[in-house]
């Protein structure tokens, strides 16, 4: 079955104390975790209210100037992602390290910076790695650092901007034919692979068993990869199938992993770095604006529905 999404009403079922109850206990079923019932009487409230104020955050975001639209926005996700993680293990938060952001990044920026060219550090506790085992069972990846541009190729709604501003593409479109999904035989040129090789590369960053057709390169499309960390992209805004061109060791990250990662440097950006940023918002001297701006004109409306995937899937 496709899931239906149609923006924050589609969340309007989960503003019911009732109802996130029964959810919750039935995650808790799912999941076997001991006494269900008693553990989602005591957490449907919370749910309900993470579910909340994450939406009041991007409402304002959405009404907000550039200038403190990251702060809003990563938030607004980290409200959402609590909820989120709240389906999976009833006893969080349990501990004051899991409040931490799990990520760290540079706070005094050095001279000609670029966003670009910036990292973020992974850290052992927090919400992130919190987030990354608890609703996608990832391992730890602690003392990782990750670029900037390395997160924003795997957007798929930032392709046509990488090709106008850079002059390359950072993703292949590909078609559905039925409930099957079609993989020209040219992305095996970009990543250097004979056709068996790609296969098992595709194979290896699912977690469950991925079917090819006879045909060479289609395989059955399943409703669970957009929050199952697989290669395979959603372009949200234009609602196709996408496969990075970039082999990134990254390629497997669940995209609501790379909008937190992005949103908190840009929230920490937008907090601590306010020459910096007010001049990139006012002067836009490279292509680090219109990246930034594009990525949270996609966020705003993208990650919630991420999120609304995830849960619908429990």
């Amino acid at each position: 079955m496709r899931i239906i999404y149609k923006g924050w009403e589609s969340f309007s079922c989960y503003f019911s104390a009732e109802y996130c109850q029964d959810f919750l206990k039935n995650c808790y079923v799912k999941a076997q975790i001991d006494n269900p019932e008693q553990k989602s009487y005591e957490n449907c409230y919370a749910f309900l209210y993470y579910l909340e104020h994450g939406q009041i955050y991007y409402d304002q975001a959405e009404k907000a100037p550039l200038i403190i639209k990251p702060i809003m926005l990563f938030y607004g996700l980290v409200h959402l992602i609590k909820a989120c993680i709240l389906t999976a293990d009833p006893t969080y938060p349990e501990t004051t390290a899991v409040l931490a952001h799990g990520v760290s990044t540079r706070k005094r920026k050095k001279q000609n910076y670029l966003f670009f060219q910036d990292e973020v550090k992974l850290q052992k506790n927090g919400l992130f790695p919190v987030m990354s085992e608890k609703m996608f069972h990832m391992k730890h990846l602690e003392g990782e650092k990750i670029q900037m541009e390395e997160l924003l190729q795997l957007i798929p709604e930032l392709d046509e901007l990488f090709y106008l501003l850079t002059g390359k593409k950072t993703h292949f479109p590909l078609k559905m034919t039925g409930e099957e999904l079609v993989i020209p035989n040219e992305i095996l040129d970009h990543y250097h692979m004979t056709e068996n090789r790609f296969k098992e590369f595709i194979a290896s960053k699912f977690s469950g068993k991925v079917e090819f057709t006879k045909d060479a390169l289609q395989l059955k499309w399943r409703e669970g990869w957009i929050s199952e960390g697989s290669p395979f992209k959603l372009n949200w805004e234009e609602k196709f199938w996408a496969l990075p061109l970039n082999k990134s060791k990254y390629l497997h990250f669940p995209e609501l992993l790379i909008h937190y990662l992005l949103l908190y440097n840009l929230s920490m950006i937008a907090r601590y770095e306010t020459e910096w940023w007010s001049e990139l918002t006012k002067m836009m001297p490279n292509r680090d604006y219109p990246f930034i701006h594009s990525f949270l004109h996609i966020t705003m409306k993208k990650s919630p529905f991420l999120i609304y995937q995830y849960l619908t899937k429990k």
